[in-house]
């Protein structure tokens, strides 16, 4: 039977993920879910606002709600004001998130480094190109 390639994606996925988290609780950082991760990892640079995480985490809003408010009393993230609306509220990447970022970025440094090993440095680049590509029409944040 072929590989399922569903399967095939999730596979090396939650790979990476357990490494991460792994990394995280290591550091200190033992309180994240990989649903807040999710919605964490979708924060932009200058701040999203509560319906942006949501539509970019494909979750409701009231889903992306209720994890960003665990994800604030923890301190990954605060909220504050939208400087161009009044009324909007944008979600900003706290200190402690800011402390727990280098570390994921680590982890998935150390195995990007393992999987080249294993795959060589040609099958490598193709596969980040090819996923690069992949999503171009699958996130809707592109």
């Amino acid at each position: 039977m072929p590989d399922d390639l569903g399967l095939l994606l999730y596979l090396p996925h939650r790979e990476l993920e357990n490494r991460v988290f792994a990394a995280l609780s290591r550091a200190g950082f033992d309180d994240v879910t990989p649903a807040q991760a999710r919605v964490f990892h979708r924060i932009d640079r200058d701040g999203s606002r509560l319906t942006e995480l949501a539509e970019a985490a494909r979750v409701t809003k009231q889903t992306a709600g209720f994890l960003v408010d665990q994800l604030e009393r923890a301190g990954y993230v605060e909220r504050g004001p939208d400087p161009t609306d009044a009324r909007a509220r944008l979600i900003r990447v706290a200190e402690r998130g800011r402390r727990a970022i280098p570390v994921c970025v680590d982890a998935i440094a150390e195995v990007q480094r393992e999987w080249t090993a294993h795959l060589g440095r040609p099958r490598m680049v193709a596969l980040l190109d090819a996923l690069a590509r992949l999503r171009e029409i699958t996130d809707l944040d592109l």
